[in-house]
């Protein structure tokens, strides 16, 4: 979504909305696969009128076109705590997804995180108006602040997801991460400049799509995805036709069998309707 289907303003465009409606009137299966917890990706899809299913959290859920949950990937408890002790020693924030939610216990680094992934999925936009739509994901109440995380990994009711981990010293963000290669299962990947995404290695983008248009009968050379990050790279693998868009960087771009216009030019648009 971010730096794909939205836009600076992070909202998704007429043209694109255009589109892919137009595309699932003609039978095409349009799914929406990102970073993001269903509930913050629900909320601009329905401010949108854009109904599909999704794959959420790096594929660490995937939702019906009704919202039903139809898989899950967690990570395990032991792996979430023996990470959250890696950040913790590296002085490395993180945020929680789970099952119910997103979760922050400190909303100004919160802030800080959502900025880089918005930096980096817009490298045009005034920082003016990235500020405006990291400050707005907490005022709509897509992230709930806790005064701990031990409340999540102690609640059986309530699986752990993904973890958002964020930097801005380039030594902790380093050893962090080659640290956390050595917690058997996670993979590790990225949505911004300073940050780790951190899930299990069956939570990546590509996995969940695989296992999703199998269980239709349709062939992965059938498919195409649309990205601009790392965290696309296991989607671009796996896919017949692997699409960058305009402002992905050059290694990602280099992953690719085509790139189409930026985010802010209705790239999605330009992908979708070069193929019908």
């Amino acid at each position: 979504m971010d730096g794909t289907l939205l836009n600076a303003y992070q909202k998704v465009s007429e043209e694109n909305k255009a589109a892919i409606l137009k595309a699932q009137e003609q039978g095409v299966e349009f799914v929406v696969a990102t970073g993001r917890s269903y509930q913050e990706a629900q909320f601009v899809l329905k401010e949108a009128g854009i109904e599909c299913p999704m794959i959420c959290v790096n594929g660490a859920e995937v939702r019906s076109k009704s919202g039903e949950i139809l898989s899950s990937n967690p990570l395990s408890k032991e792996q979430a705590i023996a990470a959250a002790q890696i950040l913790r020693e590296q002085g490395i924030y993180f945020e929680v997804y789970t099952s119910k939610g997103t979760y922050t216990d400190n909303d100004d680094k919160g802030i800080s995180a959502i900025i880089d992934i918005f930096a980096s999925a817009n490298p045009e936009a005034p920082m003016e108006l990235l500020v405006q739509g990291a400050k707005e994901r907490f005022a709509k109440g897509l992230v709930h602040v806790v005064e701990s995380y031990e409340m999540l990994f102690n609640d059986e009711d309530q699986q752990i997801y993904k973890f958002l981990a964020f930097s801005m010293n380039e030594t902790e963000q380093a050893n962090g991460k080659k640290e956390l290669e050595t917690i058997d299962g996670l993979a590790l990947s990225s949505s911004g400049h300073m940050n780790i995404e951190i899930t299990s290695q069956q939570a990546q983008k590509g996995v969940a799509l695989e296992a999703f248009v199998a269980e239709r009968g349709i062939e992965m050379s059938e498919t195409m995805a649309m990205g601009d990050n790392e965290n696309d790279l296991s989607m671009f693998a796996r896919v017949g036709r692997a699409v960058a868009m305009g402002n992905a960087s050059f290694e990602i771009q280099m992953e690719c069998d085509v790139v189409t216009g930026t985010n802010d030019e209705n790239g999605v648009a330009q992908a979708i309707l070069e193929v019908l």
